[in-house]
């Protein structure tokens, strides 16, 4: 059986049995409060670990771009949501193709938006499901008023193409619950409630129960857990199930080490430091170029020697799953799986 210590560097590795009890554990919750879990597939790019979250009992899942879910409906998924508006001929034109391999729900914050889903329904000869994405805490997409979901509401509901199932909104945490509520209030007292209310965000799971108007969630980092998950209190380092292993390749001074791991292995995504090395947590990743993690280790009693490998949690799980052709699966030490990133580049 093959060793972690054969496989070459730098490789982007998950530990099994702490990615298990993070599927587990977030599962667990969802069920205990009554609201329905989406995986976002973003994280992990990967259909085999998305069958997991399924047996565990997932709803759907949900895949930001278009190349996504065609993958992961190619892969026997059938009920997706991509949270994301799709806009532009090429689009619409795979977008029709695809609603006859999958049942799928898309997410609209304008007209011209709503006209080209109908188009593309038209196209497909079959009802598209609509959410409205509304505005959250982080100010990106969404509509900005209640207003203006009333009548982006309307306007789906008036379209015989398509089917106004409700709205969604990102992240979901209890700071957003009465923007959330003004929403969906206007909504309702328009009569046109909301059957479906779709939340998210790793950092906003478990605090889901506090805003009881969601029907579901969609989470992607809690899969793997990262350095920023951790910085921000919302996992252990012990729940981070996510690692890189390098290859220490140059020591040119006593307080700095290279490593073969850079930006093109783990992205430049995140604050300082780029990720925490297991076997040297008071070491600190400060710079990368795009084959080299130049480490501070300044403050470590035992340093680390040229050809020594260490395991790196990334900053950023996402990001780092996009960048490689595989992961592989240990059990302690031993590879028991290599999985295919087969959504990795998928931007489209």
């Amino acid at each position: 059986m093959l060793h972690m210590d054969d496989l070459d560097t730098p490789a982007l590795t998950v530990d099994l049995d702490i990615m298990e009890d993070n599927i587990r554990r977030l599962q667990a919750y969802c069920d205990a409060h009554s609201i329905a879990l989406r995986p976002h597939i973003k994280t992990h790019k990967v259909p085999a670990i998305a069958h997991m979250q399924r047996r565990a009992g997932a709803q759907g899942i949900a895949c930001q771009k278009l190349g996504e879910a065609e993958v992961f409906a190619a892969a026997g998924f059938d009920d997706i949501l991509i949270p994301y508006n799709i806009v532009g001929r090429a689009k619409l034109e795979r977008l029709a193709r695809l609603m006859h391999q999958c049942h799928l729900t898309v997410a609209a914050d304008s007209v011209t938006t709503i006209r080209g889903l109908a188009w593309a329904a038209a196209e497909a000869e079959q009802p598209l499901d609509v959410i409205i994405e509304l505005e959250g805490e982080i100010e990106r997409a969404g509509v900005h008023t209640p207003e203006e979901a009333v009548a982006l509401a309307r306007a789906i509901e008036t379209t015989p193409e398509l089917h106004y199932r409700g709205v969604m909104i990102y992240p979901s945490d209890p700071e957003s619950a009465p923007k959330l509520r003004a929403f969906l209030d206007a909504l309702a007292a328009a009569h046109l409630p909301a059957e479906m209310v779709s939340g998210g965000g790793t950092g906003a799971a478990y605090h889901s129960h506090e805003v009881p108007e969601l029907t579901e969630i969609r989470v992607g980092t809690y899969v793997y857990n990262d350095w920023n998950t951790v910085r921000r209190g919302w996992c252990t380092v012990e729940q981070c199930a996510q690692r890189v292993i390098c290859t220490v390749v140059s020591r040119p001074t006593p307080d700095r080490a290279i490593i073969d791991g850079g930006s093109k292995t783990f992205s430049s995504d995140g604050e300082l430091p780029m990720g925490h090395i297991l076997e040297y947590p008071e070491a600190a990743i400060y710079h990368m170029d795009e084959e080299h993690g130049y480490v501070d280790i300044s403050r470590c009693a035992r340093k680390p020697e040229i050809g020594e490998r260490v395991r790196v949690i990334p900053n950023h799980a996402c990001p780092v799953s996009n960048l490689h052709d595989v992961i592989y699966g240990l059990r302690g030490d031993r590879v028991e799986t290599i999985w295919p990133i087969l959504a990795r580049g998928k931007t489209q």
